[in-house]
């Protein structure tokens, strides 16, 4: 599949989110508490079927990023705490969304909320979420945050429309594909650090710097998921490999491989794909194209480069803590291949 074994770093121990997360410690504290005075409301539901979600564990990397980028920044207030959970609750939001959308009875393992509470219930208490974020941008009183962030709202939303047009398409080219990625996933990273430098007033060069460092973070960080769909090593996750496969989804493992695949090859993505005719065995047989064409490893690579023009945006900030933890987010972003 030409996915290697997993190597360590120079810190003589595999990449983590364990860095940043220690950074921003107390921040995440205030943030986790202000997410769930905001859950509250008087419709019982609310409450609950977000706090299903939340409770479904994560690793919180976008508030982290905006609370890493303020403290980069230099910045001493408390504005930095409401950003992150709005940055949380948007992501939330667009997750309660995208399952059911993508019609999934699992998320991170455990039952998904559509799947408990239906998909009308879901998609409204992701429309409460989206409007509490808004609540939060509002307080803030930034015109410029609610730029940034009402833009990344509207962004992923078209992002999510772009998927629906791409999925079962075998046709769907590598530019497409990342144009969705961008928008769906990459835009809330982009966001969430760049408002970082705009709540410490930094020049408008630290602002872009940090909006790139986020928007190849998090390329890099949905290509590895693809990767990991059809690798072994997400047995460790809690998931079944061959997800996406099962769904039809087209994502750029597939791409690679259809594009270089001959007319028998190709004739089995569309049955498998955008017929969704499976048989039993044809997993397998995906899991041999895809490393027959190197479209693991490939996909790979393609993350790599992402993960180098996010380290390359950092050459903006001079040395500290929270510059050393959003490097070896990169490294962890990547290494999660192996």
């Amino acid at each position: 599949m030409g996915v290697a074994a997993s190597i360590e770093d120079v810190r003589g121990r595999k990449p983590s989110t364990e860095s940043l997360a220690t950074l921003v410690a107390d921040d995440m504290q205030a943030v986790n508490a202000l997410i769930i005075d905001r859950m509250q409301s008087q419709v019982s539901l609310i409450p609950q079927l977000a706090g299903h979600l939340v409770a479904a564990g994560g690793k919180r990397i976008r508030p982290m990023l905006t609370l890493a980028a303020a403290r980069m920044c230099g910045y001493p207030g408390p504005r930095h705490i409401g950003l992150a959970t709005c940055v949380e609750f948007i992501h939330t939001a667009t997750l309660l969304h995208d399952d059911v959308v993508d019609e999934s009875d699992l998320r991170r393992g455990l039952a998904s909320a559509n799947s408990v509470w239906g998909n009308k219930s879901s998609v409204l208490v992701g429309d409460f979420l989206f409007s509490r974020s808004f609540e939060l941008m509002v307080e803030d009183g930034s015109l410029p945050v609610l730029a940034i962030l009402s833009r990344a709202s509207s962004i992923i939303a078209e992002g999510e429309v772009m998927q629906l047009m791409t999925t079962n398409d075998t046709s769907t080219t590598e530019d497409a594909y990342l144009n969705v990625v961008r928008a769906k996933t990459a835009e809330l990273f982009a966001a969430a650090c760049r408002i970082g430098a705009v709540v410490a007033d930094r020049p408008k060069g630290e602002e872009l710097a940090l909006e790139s460092y986020g928007m190849n973070l998090g390329i890099a960080f949905q290509l590895i998921d693809d990767v990991l769909d059809y690798a072994a090593v997400q047995a460790k996750l809690g998931k079944t490999v061959g997800d996406d496969f099962r769904e039809g989804k087209i994502t750029l493992p597939i791409v690679l491989a259809y594009s270089q695949g001959d007319e028998s090859e190709q004739a089995f993505w569309r049955r498998t794909l955008e017929e969704l005719d499976q048989r039993p065995e044809d997993l397998d047989r995906a899991m041999d194209l895809l490393s027959r064409y190197d479209a693991l490893s490939g996909t790979i690579d393609r993350a790599r480069q992402y993960g180098a023009n996010a380290l390359a945006a950092l050459e903006a900030f001079g040395p500290g803590p929270e510059k050393d933890a959003f490097i070896e987010l990169v490294d962890f972003c990547i290494e999660r291949a192996y």
